[in-house]
């Protein structure tokens, strides 16, 4: 008779044999680039968001099915394992979500605080509504000049949108835009895409990261690969095991979508990612001309990043054998110092045997021994005590002498 099965494993199995192609969800070829991924996947984010259709349980689907493909897609690791073994070879388990704190609710949003407090990774995303008024073309925008830096106030889950105009040498010399906050607020540095109905498409997002006593986000593009890492990557993973937390963290490293912008207006954004208060910082956009030493040495650093990723990589396999073998070796020796301690209490067991006395007397005489002595040693300290009281006694104190005063002689 076969097992009985739930409702719920039912379901479970039965949305895993409806799972599409997650290339097929959001609409790209198997060779298309990370930015083209992303690009779609914010499109068919925005149009199936729960803030847009309700209480819709068919966007809802939609909208958890585009995320889970994104997930698998947007991993390198987890779209070569798909694209080599399917569904299979992706644990499910281990997706790691975004969650628009916009959407959340005060009850949800405390929960998520609290953990992201206790050191669980919480990717949050843009909130729907900031990116729909942005690609509807009706945010207001603010110049920002070069080398001038602007401090302001952007609410939680809000945006504040900054145009920059860069010349044709500018763009050659290359551009950096930075972003930090010295009260160690979470927010996002956004670029933005100039669509052809005057809207704006999210095409770059740097989370902010603690730098020292700020939090900091910035975004390079001086004509050559520079690469982001993404704090967040196997973040789950990495939770359960400590040894994974080392050999993980350089995964994240990866290649910037964007390395050189074109003259002319780019659109930059930051956004207010704190759960509940409002984000202090200060943004600055930089021509990178005067800094060549600075760029040398960025390129040369990350080259040697680059290198000790590969290094990691094979340091783990070493690592994991010889921590296997140590393993090994540790429990042989708690095993060896065990089967000795008891070896050598069998001993001392049989050595004891070697008498005529029988163990009963044996403990008997030994037991009335102790008593002989133990009350010999009370009759002992209780004869000292009365012999030094007597002692005392005997002994004339000074206060106890007897002056003899003449009465008839005057003092």
């Amino acid at each position: 008779m076969p097992p009985h099965r739930s409702k719920s494993e039912k379901n479970d199995g039965m949305s895993k044999q409806l799972r599409r192609d997650p290339y097929e969800v959001l609409g790209v070829s198997r060779d298309t680039t990370d930015q083209e991924i992303k690009s779609a996947y914010r499109k068919m984010a925005l149009k199936y968001h729960p803030d847009k259709n309700g209480n819709d349980p068919v966007a809802a689907d939609m909208f958890k099915e585009v995320t889970f493909s994104y997930n698998i897609l947007s991993d390198p690791d987890k779209r070569h394992q798909y694209d080599t073994a399917g569904f299979e070879a992706v644990e499910a388990d281990n997706q790691e979500l975004e969650l628009d704190l916009s959407s959340l609710g005060a009850v949800n949003t405390m929960f998520a605080a609290l953990f992201s407090k206790l050191g669980v990774p919480i990717k949050t995303t843009v909130s729907a509504t900031v990116l729909e008024e942005a690609l509807n073309g009706v945010v207001n925008i603010r110049p920002l000049l070069l080398g001038q830096p602007v401090s302001r106030k952007v609410e939680k889950q809000c945006a504040h949108f900054y145009s920059v105009i860069i010349t044709q040498e500018e763009a050659r010399d290359g551009f950096v835009c930075r972003v930090q906050s010295s009260d160690k607020s979470k927010f996002k540095l956004l670029y933005f895409d100039l669509e052809e109905n005057g809207g704006l498409s999210l095409a770059l997002q740097e989370d902010s990261a603690k730098t020292g006593k700020v939090t900091s986000a910035g975004m390079y593009f001086l004509g050559f690969p520079v690469y982001r890492l993404d704090q967040t990557v196997n973040s789950i993973a990495a939770a359960k095991d400590p040894d994974t937390a080392f050999f993980k963290k350089l995964d994240g490293f990866q290649p910037c979508e964007i390395n050189e912008l074109k003259p002319g207006t780019h659109v930059f954004a930051v956004y207010g990612d704190n759960f509940f208060k409002s984000v202090s910082y200060t943004i600055e956009a930089i021509c990178a001309a005067p800094f060549i030493e600075e760029k040398e040495n960025l390129r040369a650093v990350e080259a040697e990043i680059l290198s000790k990723r590969v290094e990691l990589s094979k340091f783990e396999t070493e690592y994991r054998e010889v921590l296997s073998q140590f393993t090994e070796m540790t429990s042989r020796y708690t095993k060896e110092m065990q089967e000795i301690d008891e070896l050598l209490k069998q001993r001392n067991e049989i050595h004891a045997l070697y008498s005529t006395v029988s163990p009963i007397k044996r403990n008997s005489s030994r037991n009335r021994s102790k008593g002989v002595s133990k009350e010999a040693k009370e009759d002992g300290e209780v004869r000292d005590r009365k012999h030094s009281m007597k002692d005392r006694t005997k002994k004339k104190k000074w206060y106890n002498i007897h002056l003899k005063v003449d009465k008839r002689k005057p003092c």
